[in-house]
């Protein structure tokens, strides 16, 4: 039995080989489908059929920019390290250094 996962994969596998099946051929077969009357301007067909995923490429990248820039604008920055670890830290170089200097 399939889970409701392993269906909704299914589909959206087949939907996309469907649309990448299509688009390669409205890309690259245009005379054909000029020639069944389902085009009329080939070259602007083209450009558009171009021009569109670049765009949706473009603003999805922006949103990505965008959302990670909303995240850095409203993290609150994180708490500042204890102090006394670099007290501490120094004391303990202070001690080695005044020990050096004795031998």
């Amino acid at each position: 039995m399939v889970s409701k996962d392993q269906t909704i994969g299914g589909v959206i596998f087949v939907v996309c080989v469907i649309v990448a099946v299509g688009y390669f051929i409205a890309l690259f077969f245009t005379e054909p489908l000029k020639s069944l009357g389902l085009i009329q301007d080939v070259a602007g067909f083209r450009y558009w059929l171009l021009a569109i995923p670049v765009f949706i490429a473009l603003i999805a990248v922006l949103a990505i920019g965008a959302w990670i820039g909303w995240t850095m604008l409203t993290t609150p920055p994180p708490k500042p390290i204890e102090e006394y670890k670099f007290e501490e830290e120094e004391s303990k170089t202070e001690e080695e250094s005044q020990e050096s200097k004795k031998e």
